[in-house]
């Protein structure tokens, strides 16, 4: 991503959610809020170029369902753009709650992009602070979106402007409000694979330092397969392709040992993992549209001893 652009990897997840949210039934995840942070011109920019791409994800599809617009869109966002960002939300937001039922007081979203949790949870206003972390041109974005949408800034929600990759700093935090001394939640959603394993290691180094033991995490990843995988309508090599052209290139995966290891080395074990076919299970059984669960993607909840 170049300086002062924001991210427009954020962009297609949000409008990946506010599709499904006003197209799709059942709901997976429900980010009703998605749609009211993109304009209309953004909205139909990215759908128009997504139909005119249809050859890029699959040309037999873009034969098949020549002129029919609606269609060729609806096969795109829930084959490629929906899935991932639709299923490791419902997940991580079903651990977060749970996780406040026990006590967390704190939620740090890292690369939050166009996030609406608190949006979405206001009763939530005095119980759980919330740190959005991303990218200063990111969050000037959406701080513009939420302005020209009419949406407050309620007082639990602070924006942390930070590069996380290269240097996490929890006096950034601090200075936002943020209590080492409190048990804290933590989401990485659509982020580890444009981390180098250093970047990831030195994270997450940062991250648990000080928070107190029964702290978590919950994030997505890439197994080992990610880069040779072509998946269902090639869309796994479609996926590192796109990120490549985006300017935000995919640059790690993990075999679970590996990755169980690495949290290993910061006091952090995992509580739960979800394989491709455990969330396929989950979120996408029983369906009569084109959504199933992204092949070579895992989710983890990793919780400090």
């Amino acid at each position: 991503m170049k300086e002062k652009e924001y991210s427009m990897t954020s962009l297609i997840s949000a409008f990946g959610r506010a599709y499904h949210s006003c197209f799709d039934s059942p709901k997976i995840f429900d980010d009703y809020v998605a749609k009211d942070l993109i304009t209309p011109d953004e909205f139909n920019g990215i759908k128009k170029n997504m139909v005119h791409g249809v050859q890029f994800f699959n040309s037999d599809i873009a034969q098949k369902l020549e002129g029919n617009t609606e269609e060729i869109l609806k096969w795109i966002t829930q084959i490629q753009l929906s899935p991932t960002p639709l299923a490791r939300a419902a997940y991580s937001e079903k651990v977060l709650l749970n996780e406040v039922d026990l006590g967390v007081e704190q939620y740090v979203i890292l690369g939050a992009g166009l996030d609406t949790f608190c949006y979405r949870y206001p009763e939530l206003e005095t119980v759980l602070e919330i740190f959005e972390i991303d990218q200063p041109s990111t969050q000037g974005y959406k701080k513009k979106r939420l302005k020209e949408a009419s949406f407050d800034i309620p007082s639990n929600l602070h924006f942390v402007a930070m590069d996380f990759s290269k240097m996490y700093s929890d006096q950034t935090l601090i200075n936002q409000g943020f209590d080492v001394n409190k048990k804290t939640f933590f989401s990485l959603l659509g982020v580890s694979y444009y981390l180098t394993k250093e970047e990831i290691s030195n994270l997450m180094a940062h991250l648990f330092n000080k928070v107190p033991p029964g702290s978590s995490i919950v994030f997505d990843y890439g197994d080992e397969t990610l880069f040779t995988e072509k998946g269902h309508s090639n869309r796994v090599e479609n996926m590192v392709k796109m990120a490549a052209a985006s300017g935000e290139p995919m640059k790690s995966c993990f075999s679970y040992r590996d990755l169980e290891k690495l949290l290993e080395t910061f006091n952090l074990l995992i509580y739960e993992h979800l394989t491709p076919s455990n969330i396929n299970e989950l979120y996408f059984s029983n369906r009569n549209d084109y959504l199933t669960a992204f092949e070579t993607i895992h989710y983890v909840h990793a919780v400090k001893q």
